[in-house]
């Protein structure tokens, strides 16, 4: 079976995340979203609740596992005997960034990093830009899908 990861903290998924784990469902058997848990940050939704919420929006690409996970990407990875890291590259910022970590993660376990441009259309997405918008009553609904939309939006009317 030909398996791969696509990493993220999601808090929450955008159809820009949406595009890049689609797009790696059609080339990969199984695809582990990997939820990561960082102790130092504060999300907007709890790790289960973006679990429940990615799970949701991937049911019907059918070959999408959703878990969450602590430490090290690759040690996800020998767990699972997961060969291949998904990315998604919005710009030549990420690029610098990502190709140290898929060269460390390289070194450390041989697993492997494929970059995947992002779609024109979801090129300045991201998750804290979507918060920060939809806190200060921007529309944001395209840029996600419905029920992540309508979570957000309760959850930001119980601020």
């Amino acid at each position: 079976m030909r398996r791969a990861v696509c990493p993220g903290s999601f808090d929450p998924i955008t159809n820009g995340h949406l595009d890049i784990i689609q797009r790696a469902s059609r080339l990969y058997d199984v695809v582990h979203v990997a939820v990561m848990i960082n102790q130092s940050k504060k999300g907007l939704f709890t790790v289960d609740e973006r679990i429940d919420l990615i799970r949701e929006v991937t049911a019907d690409f059918g070959n999408v596992e959703v878990e969450s996970f602590h430490g090290l990407l690759v040690d996800f990875c020998k767990q699972r005997e997961i060969p291949a890291i998904v990315k998604g590259l919005r710009a030549v910022s990420d690029f610098d960034y990502e190709l140290q970590m898929a060269q460390m993660n390289n070194g450390l376990s041989g697993v492997e990093t494929l970059f995947v441009p992002t779609n024109p259309t979801y090129s300045f997405l991201s998750s804290s830009l979507v918060k920060e918008v939809a806190t200060w009553g921007g529309d944001v609904s395209h840029l996600l899908p419905p029920t992540v939309h309508e979570a957000l939006t309760k959850r930001l009317g119980e601020r």
